[in-house]
């Protein structure tokens, strides 16, 4: 196996820069000898040229950017290595921007940051509740570093990675004619009145194209903002909705409502973490995404 010397390697990088073996020389405070001396090992080591020697200078061989673009990779991995290490006798401190929209804010993430603030306690969490739309957005714009949203809408220019999956179910008054249903297709309930979110929302954005699919109508009755405005809706018995299970759970106790698992493929969403570049990530908002990333390995390890 090959052995490669840091100094060598930057060295080498210093010759591509400068293209000039002894600008390379005097930026990196070494006799011009020695340089050579070096890079002439380097090339017997490689077995091939490196550099193409030339009366004004140097310039790369087909090779010499191959080991250009390594050298720089090595360079930039002690780099990340020298800030991870310094975060544990240092203690991370920092902050990271998380936008994610209503779905994971409600079922996921209360559980998923208070564990990664008992584990970084030094680092703030900057949280804000969007739109999917409107979380894709900021993460195009660079308005937060993580983003969380349902997977069904467009993020074209981002990467994504799974997070959870949610189980939509409809939600009526306890005394509604389609609440002895054991489950039920969402085109059975479509003769009904809706209380939905605001057409913007992504599941709004789901159950509205599903129901156009099927050829039917969805006669929504009343638009609100939040899960908790669509259930007090429902308890007063204006209407039925679509709503995510675990976000009804706790207030089928306290209101007159209940729920009715959908039978429909699609009842079942994923929801993703989203960001522009994993690779370009602070190690900051690093250590949430591999803790948000994380959580989803863990719980389909679970589930097995």
């Amino acid at each position: 196996m090959m052995r490669f010397d840091f100094i060598t390697l930057r060295l080498f990088i210093a010759i591509a820069d400068e293209r000039s073996l002894t600008a390379a020389a005097n930026r990196e405070n070494m006799a011009l000898a020695a340089v050579s001396k070096r890079i002439s090992d380097l090339e017997s080591m490689v077995g091939t040229p490196l550099l193409y020697r030339r009366p004004r200078g140097v310039e790369l061989t087909p090779a010499g950017h191959a080991m250009l673009h390594h050298a720089r990779n090595v360079f930039d991995q002690l780099q990340r290595l020298s800030a991870d290490l310094s975060e544990y006798s240092e203690g991370v401190r920092g902050h990271v921007r998380l936008h994610a929209n209503t779905s994971a804010v409600i079922q996921f993430l209360p559980d998923d940051l208070a564990q990664f603030s008992a584990e970084y306690p030094g680092i703030k969490i900057d949280l804000e509740e969007k739109l999917s739309t409107e979380v894709i957005s900021a993460v195009k714009d660079n308005l937060t570093d993580i983003g969380i949203f349902s997977r069904h809408i467009p993020a074209d220019g981002l990467q994504t990675f799974p997070y959870r999956t949610d189980q939509l179910v409809l939600v009526t008054p306890q005394d509604h004619p389609l609440a002895a249903n054991e489950a039920i297709f969402l085109a059975a309930a479509t003769d009904y009145d809706f209380i939905g979110l605001e057409q913007g929302s992504s599941l709004h954005q789901l159950v509205s194209s599903q129901v156009r699919q099927q050829q039917k109508n969805l006669h929504t009755r009343i638009q609100v903002r939040s899960f908790e405005g669509i259930l007090h809706m429902i308890d007063r018995g204006m209407g039925i909705g679509v709503l995510p299970e675990k976000s009804v759970r706790s207030h089928l106790a306290s209101l007159n409502i209940c729920t009715v698992p959908l039978k429909d493929d699609w009842a079942h969403r994923e929801l993703v973490v989203g960001v522009k570049d994993v690779d370009t990530l602070s190690s900051i908002s690093k250590h949430m995404f591999m803790h948000l990333t994380s959580t989803q390995q863990l719980n389909q390890l679970i589930l097995k």
